[in-house]
């Protein structure tokens, strides 16, 4: 059986935040929130990672690993290329945004043989979150359909004070499987401490329970995915030719949904009642910082996770 593969999503330029905020510190001992995931990962059983980056970064984002996670776990690297397009598609004249989430898995697709879990390099998720993703991973088989999984989070344990987020909002059927998941682009914590997002940039908001799940792009797949995304690809392309061309993009959220929908696929939420962190925002990092020396001092990583 083929051991469940880690891959980690580092290509994004981090354009609210104002930098590579996937290299920049958060740990008492230089550790990248990257560290804590691959550490977490290690612990759960995941012994190969592979990273999505740009070949820009290749040099700087390889020292990081340099005589750490790499000492413990094989790391490979696939790169996000723009110009990665199926046969008979072009990048669009002005386009410099990458294509999206699905596009970097998908730049794997030579790498990927067996059941592969799916992470943001820049999110913290919890050790909670690797293990059950990993005891998944490691016992679910494809039948007369594909049989995926996602870590569930509640969306107050997922905001930031410091802006609006993006997140999967999920419906959940009562024996604990994905119905849909919708893509909300612009939510946040209200003056009267409620939580409510807006489609029409803020002249309206509409309201969001606490409790409510949500995607922090943590999925589990079988190698089914990698297929169902590269058939897909086309299709997206030629649609946002005509409806976005500059900044479109094929989200990993979307592609699940349609392939619920089309009942292609069942989607297995399990769910966490850890608190995610994320530098969204520069004004995160000083509450991601605290929130991670927590962790230390509680116990759940040593005082230098890589020593």
């Amino acid at each position: 059986m083929n051991e469940p593969v880690l891959v980690i999503m580092a290509a994004g330029m981090g354009s609210r935040y104002g930098g590579l905020k996937q290299m920049d510190p958060v740990g008492s001992a230089g550790e990248l929130i990257i560290d804590f995931s691959l550490y977490d990962a290690y612990l759960a059983g995941f012994k190969e990672v592979i990273c999505v980056i740009k070949r820009e970064i290749e040099e700087d984002f390889k020292a990081l690993m340099a005589g750490r996670a790499d000492r413990y776990l094989n790391i490979r690297y696939a790169f996000q290329d723009l110009k990665d397009l199926p046969e008979g598609h072009e990048v669009p004249e002005g386009r410099e945004k990458p294509w999206g989430t699905c596009h970097a898995v998908l730049s794997c697709r030579e790498m990927i043989q067996g059941p592969f879990a799916v992470i943001n390099a820049d999110d913290y998720y919890g050790p909670g979150a690797f293990q059950s993703m990993y005891e998944f991973l490691s016992q679910a088989k494809d039948d007369h359909k594909y049989r995926y999984c996602m870590i569930g989070y509640q969306i107050e344990n997922t905001l930031t004070e410091n802006g609006t987020v993006a997140r999967g909002v999920c419906q959940i059927s009562g024996d604990g499987f994905l119905q849909e998941i919708v893509e909300r682009t612009k939510i946040k914590w209200m003056e009267d401490g409620s939580i409510g997002f807006t489609e029409d940039e803020g002249q309206t908001w509409e309201g969001l329970g606490r409790g409510t799940a949500v995607s922090m792009n943590f999925w589990g797949f079988s190698r089914s995915m990698i297929d169902e995304m590269a058939a897909r690809f086309p299709a997206f392309l030629d649609r946002v030719k005509e409806e976005n061309p500059l900044k479109g993009e094929y989200f990993l959220p979307l592609a699940v949904d349609a392939l619920v929908k089309e009942e292609l696929a069942t989607v297995k939420v399990l769910k966490s009642a850890d608190k995610w962190y994320g530098v969204t925002y520069k004004e995160d990092k000083d509450m991601v910082v605290s929130a991670l020396q927590a962790c230390k001092d509680k116990g759940l990583y040593p005082e230098k996770i890589w020593s």
